[in-house]
């Protein structure tokens, strides 16, 4: 009989969380799983379908991608309720990598494709492993927000040419499609747009009617019923044709050691993007269950083994979706049994269903996308940036720009660049105040919002510095600091550095201290640290800088170090001990 350490299990459950929520399901769950899997299934397979089209690869490469990662993820997962499977974002990456490739046909491209899942789905993998899901903290919500916006609007002019049946060349920049687009209207086909505009319209107003109604599904259903009984009256429709039947079988990708450097940087940005859309469609959901946590580095693992799996059964690039997880919990989903219901559904559709797809008009499927990619365009957010926040809106306008008119690569990693530009003036540049105590009271604030209430001393100087002092600020601290100096005149003394907020000071910060102290005491004016925290404190003694300022010129905060100043009074053990504690001082037991 096996048994298994009480730490090897503990391992086994976290790597495979399915084994935490499976021992405990019950049976009240599974009507909710069961009607939220075939919603999310139904809704899936045309979802699918259109959104290997904007890959660029034959439809039913979409239902692969709705099959194995689903699978994957439910046996992997943190989220009980996140729905994996193509989705509009990744489908447009795929087409602008691949597309600015120079491939031989259709058949490489396919592998190209599969091996991108293989590839991003490895670099998720590896960030997982080695607990780097902050990563994603560096796409700020402005980039993703321009970038999210400008992709939309991309996706949706692309399915154009299924929209009017005409061949426009494909572009992921806004002026060639229009450009393209407007050359091609004269030879739009009449019934191909009308099929497509009456999708589109049906779909909203189904929306609009009862949410719960599956439009997409209807629209399919309503297109295929209506070629086929029409097709001899109706020339020159567009539609899916032969839709190959049965699973995918398991093929190890192909490629080349040569394209692999092509492939990185898209490869990259479809394993960031892909877990930010995941991310944060999943803790919006989980604000909602109580009963699980999201691990951000175990959702890495779980997505990038779905993508890796999935790819050797042929599919493409995937991640959680927004809407299809909005309609799995609000269909009733409680575990990832949802998921694997709704991977049953979409294997009996290429089992026994693919041959009902024949006459599926390709209008229908870009209606469909059309539809989805509006509630991608954000315009609340840009609102609210440009009433509050016209530095973020600049970021945001900036990667919504390049996104349309430079390419799709092109905007994130501009827009991530940028922003951590942005980040690198704002530590650069921290807010400083000067203090002065509020009359009648021990509180110091700064003087310029609270100036008739507070009293300023001409031989004290109180400065309150609001950030991390590194390389990259130093020279600012130092302009800002003897700036203030001058205009406190010859009467300064005492100079008060609250440090409340400094969590740290790199070596050049250091030795810059160490030059100003000794210049401050030969015109007689004495550095004192208020509130220094413990981090800030360890750097004092392992730098040997608490020699230059002098433990007895710290203090526990503001104002016992003004009181000093004023009435030099003894300081007790205590205040000393809070003053000047540190991992290297003699204090510590």
């Amino acid at each position: 009989m096996l048994t298994f350490a009480p730490n090897k299990i503990t391992m086994l459950r976290r790597a495979l969380p399915i084994l935490q929520w499976l021992p405990n399901y019950k049976k009240s769950y599974l009507s909710g799983d069961i009607a939220a899997g075939i919603t999310v299934g139904v809704m899936l397979i045309p979802q699918g379908m259109a959104y290997a089209m904007i890959a660029g690869l034959p439809p039913v490469f979409g239902l692969y991608a709705a099959l194995i990662p689903q699978v994957v993820y439910a046996l992997m997962g943190t989220s009980r309720q996140l729905a994996v499977g193509p989705v509009a974002m990744d489908s447009l990456l795929v087409a602008s990598g691949l597309g600015a490739l120079s491939l031989s046909g259709i058949d490489e491209y396919i592998s190209m494709a599969i091996f991108l899942a293989f590839f991003m789905g490895s670099i998720q993998l590896l960030l997982g492993l080695f607990r780097m899901g902050f990563l994603v903290n560096f796409l700020s919500r402005p980039v993703i927000s321009g970038f999210t916006s400008a992709a939309a609007i991309i996706i949706g002019l692309s399915q154009m040419k299924h929209l009017l049946g005409t061949d426009i060349p494909r572009s992921n920049q806004i002026h060639v499609l229009l450009k393209n687009t407007f050359l091609s209207l004269g030879e739009a086909h009449p019934v191909t747009l009308g099929i497509g505009l009456g999708a589109i319209l049906l779909m909203i107003l189904s929306k609009r009617l009862n949410p719960k109604i599956p439009a997409a599904l209807l629209v399919v259903v309503l297109g295929i019923l209506g070629i086929y009984f029409l097709s001899p009256q109706i020339q020159g429709v567009q539609i899916v044709g032969n839709v190959p039947d049965g699973l995918p079988g398991f093929q190890w990708p192909e490629l080349s050691l040569e394209r692999m450097s092509e492939l990185f940087p898209i490869a990259m940005a479809l394993a960031l993007i892909a877990f930010m859309e995941a991310i944060s469609v999943a803790k919006a959901v989980e604000e909602k269950h109580r009963d699980y946590e999201l691990d951000a580095n175990q959702e890495l693992i779980a997505l990038g083994a779905s993508n890796m799996v999935g790819s050797l059964f042929q599919s493409y690039p995937t991640t959680g979706g927004l809407s299809r997880t909005a309609v799995n919990d609000q269909a009733g989903a409680r575990t990832g049994m949802a998921a694997i219901i709704s991977a049953l559904l979409v294997g009996l559709t290429l089992l026994f269903l693919t041959s009902l797809f024949y006459y599926l008009p390709q209008a229908v499927l870009a209606a469909i996308i059309m539809v989805a990619v509006i509630g991608l365009i954000d315009l609340k957010y840009p609102r609210e940036l440009i009433r509050d926040r016209k530095d973020e809106f600049a970021l945001l306008l900036i990667t919504f720009v390049i996104t349309l008119t430079i390419g799709i690569k092109e905007g994130i990693l501009l827009g991530v660049l940028i922003s951590l530009l942005l980040l690198v003036y704002r530590t650069s540049k921290p807010h400083i105040a000067i203090l002065g105590r509020i009359r009648g009271t021990q509180y110091f604030k700064n003087i310029q919002r609270f100036s008739e209430d507070t009293e300023i001393s001409g031989e004290i100087l109180v400065l309150r510095f609001d950030g991390q002092l590194y390389f990259g600020n130093q020279e600012y601290f130092k302009k800002e600091l003897y700036r203030h100096m001058a205009e406190k005149g010859p009467g300064l003394h005492y100079v008060i550095l609250n440090a409340e907020a400094i969590n740290y000071a790199d070596s050049s910060a250091v030795q810059l201290l160490k030059r100003l102290i000794p210049e401050m005491k030969k015109k007689g004016i004495t550095l004192m640290l208020a509130g220094a925290i413990g981090p800030l404190r360890d750097i004092l003694y392992s730098s040997g800088l608490i020699h230059e300022i002098g433990k007895e010129n710290l203090f526990v905060n503001t104002a016992e170090a003004y009181e000093h100043c004023t009435a030099s009074p003894t300081k007790s053990d205590i205040q000393d001990k809070l003053a000047t504690q540190s991992k290297n001082s003699s204090y510590v037991t």
